[in-house]
């Protein structure tokens, strides 16, 4: 698999005349993909019916001649202000029971049949004029579903197709009363027509049915990203993409990904240090313009997995953002080792975000790979050498890591709903145990708990609050070395504690007996070294105990080959169990250094330094910001 460079450019904001001069210059640097179209619906349809296809077919032509390769994008996440004046219910509806307006993007409720009706249309015309385009080598469905926290909408139309679900899930509604426990405070209801969605209650409303609400609001955001599918895929032949964001979850990205032919995403590492990261203030300033080592390539790792192995990065941040708390530049060297890094990741094409600053609107302090005057910005000169690069480099040979992490968006909608603790979410569990991997120099595929284990020496599955008898099973017959827990298998489906207690596995002898959450000041010190913080379990069972507290309390137990670990461990700890579970299959790790992280393909390995120091490795010197690569075998 050849590894490829591209940008994202919107023709519709400069002047024809500068067309052709900015395809040059992206040819000359190296690019090779060109994204355009996902924002330009008004410029296309000014009018109800009324079309101007003329500017969008001389732009792809332009581009195309140029010899660059166009990522079409469907228009859909910015309908035209004509649009609410057909639909003004197809707003989304806020968790205050607001409705949100016009004027920036994403203003679209999925539930809304009306304005799914509009997106066929729209996609239909596209598909049908550029379906057979010869330059048009890709589709792009929509832009980044979720952003701007777009995916959960408690309006009319998102009530009455819930209720329309719940009918086909539960059947009956004195099936729903049963799963989700409804007898209690006397919420038991007569009849679907009853059920309001989760908003505006006293007090937290059921759990089950917050639940509910999430699994079927990721299912809108699929069955809306489907329709587009089914119109490109019987028009054109190109593979088709959707680019995902850093740390969405409120849909399954799994699921959409089974539509998609290229899984892609929008990677922005500087921006998210702050924004989502979850890091503390003192690792902020250490990697302020660097990004967090781990954050990007462990949606590097996700996303493949969702893609199925195809997977690019989108929008590659090129230089400061408009959008974080703080927006610093990249230390020099780093635009280029993001770039690297996803392709040591398996990534086919890593693209800018943008091709030039905007003067105008509200993205003008993001930059790109021009500045809004037409001169280059910094970034250019390190995408022109990895270009540069990239034509003495081997393709991409793939292969398949030492170690699985599983990844449960159903999981992280029930810690969501139910934290137990304040400052305790699903995603950073799992983060944290991927930065212990990457800490020990391991490469990591994530997959859904549906993947296919065979071949993985360790598997590690934290947080999985429901797991079926199904994935129980596969886990203690794998073969590989398991790592369960925290509150693994703590709910059944509908969010109910089931007899036996958890984790109710056959084959491992171990019970949660009591949970508690505790403050971040109170640890428990574990023997040996590390500690448990923000949630504990009590373990009981004759497993044998691995790990106990200072005060000689179980903290984890194991059977054979799976352990669980009853409680959220801090580095420390953590490091312990990676080591500790590497040793019993006899894999290999590795002491980096602060900053430093390790990703081998199946011909390469890649040593990257997120540090702005140059740091010795057992491979050679690497300097601030540097990459090295070295041929395995």
């Amino acid at each position: 698999m050849k590894r490829a460079l591209g940008t994202c450019y919107y023709p519709e904001h400069w002047p024809r005349e500068l067309w052709a001069k900015d395809a040059q210059r992206m040819v000359k640097a190296g690019l090779t993909w060109v994204r355009i179209g996902e924002f330009a619906w008004k410029r296309v349809e000014p009018r109800p019916e009324m079309f101007d296809w003329e500017w969008l077919d001389e732009a792809i032509d332009v581009l195309g001649r140029a010899g660059l390769s166009v990522v079409l994008g469907t228009p859909t996440a910015t309908p035209p202000r004509w649009m609410l004046d057909r639909h003004p219910d197809m707003l989304a509806v806020d968790a205050e029971g607001r409705q949100r307006g016009f004027g920036s993007r994403r203003h679209y409720c999925f539930s809304h049949d009306g304005y799914l009706d509009e997106c066929r249309r729209i996609v239909t015309l596209f598909a049908d004029r550029y379906g057979r385009s010869p330059h048009v080598a890709a589709w792009q469905t929509d832009n980044e579903y979720g952003c701007h926290d777009t995916v959960i909408s408690y309006s009319s139309a998102a009530s009455k197709a819930f209720r329309r679900w719940l009918r086909e899930r539960y059947g009956t509604i004195e099936s729903l009363n049963y799963a989700w426990g409804n007898v209690f405070w006397s919420m038991e209801y007569d009849s679907f027509d009853q059920i309001d969605l989760p908003i505006l209650t006293v007090t937290e409303p059921n759990p089950a049915h917050s639940l509910a609400f999430r699994r079927f609001s990721s299912e809108q955001v699929a069955r809306f990203n489907r329709a587009q599918v089914e119109i490109i895929r019987a028009r054109s032949d190109a593979p088709i993409s959707h680019n995902y964001m850093g740390r969405e979850t409120a849909f399954d990205h799994f699921e959409v990904g089974r539509d998609l032919d290229i899984v892609t995403w929008d990677s922005y590492p500087l921006g998210f240090l702050e924004d989502r990261a979850g890091v503390t203030v003192a690792t902020q300033r250490r990697y302020s313009r660097q990004g967090d080592p781990d954050f990007q390539a462990f949606h590097h790792d996700l996303y493949r997995s969702a893609g199925r192995g195809r997977w690019w990065v989108m929008e590659q941040q090129p230089g400061p953002v408009n959008w974080a708390p703080h927006n610093p530049a990249p230390l020099p060297g780093m635009v280029r080792l993001w770039t690297w890094e996803a392709f040591a990741h398996g990534a086919e094409a890593v693209c800018y975000f943008r091709w030039r600053q905007l003067p105008f609107a509200q993205e003008q302090l993001h930059s790109g790979l021009q500045r809004a005057d037409l001169v280059d910005a910094p970034a250019m000169a390190e995408a022109e050498q990895v270009a540069r690069e990239l034509a003495d480099a081997p393709d991409v040979a793939e292969a398949q890591a030492p170690v699985a992490l599983i990844f449960d968006y159903d999981a992280s909608w029930a810690w969501e709903i139910q934290p137990h603790g304040a400052e305790l979410s699903y995603f950073d569990l799992v983060l944290d145990h991927y930065r212990a991997l990457r800490r020990a120099g391991l490469s990591v595929d994530i997959l859904p708990p549906t993947g296919d284990f065979d071949g993985y020496r360790m598997i590690l599955a934290p947080g999985l609050m429901h797991m079926s008898d199904e994935l129980k099973a596969r886990l203690m017959a794998c073969g590989a070395e398991v790592l369960i827990g925290p509150r693994a298998a703590a709910r059944n489906e509908d969010f109910a504690i089931l007899r036996p207690l958890p984790p109710a596995i056959s084959g491992l002898d171990v019970l949660v007996s009591r949970v508690e959450s505790l403050r971040p000041e109170l640890t428990r010190s574990v023997s040996g070294g590390g500690s448990i913080w923000g949630y504990s379990e009590d373990l009981e069972g004759a497993a044998e105990v691995v790990l106990a507290t200072t005060e000689g309390a179980p903290v984890a137990m194991r059977t054979g080959s799976v352990t669980y670990m009853g409680g959220w461990g801090d580095e420390e700890l953590l490091d312990r169990l990676v080591s500790d579970l590497a040793e019993r299959v006899g894999q290999g790790t590795r002491r980096l250094p602060e900053g430093v992280r390790v990703r081998e393909t199946g011909t390469e390995r890649f040593w990257f330094n997120h540090t702005d120091q140059p740091v010795n490795t057992e491979a050679g010197p690497i300097p601030p910001a540097g990459v090295l690569r070295e041929p395995l075998g």
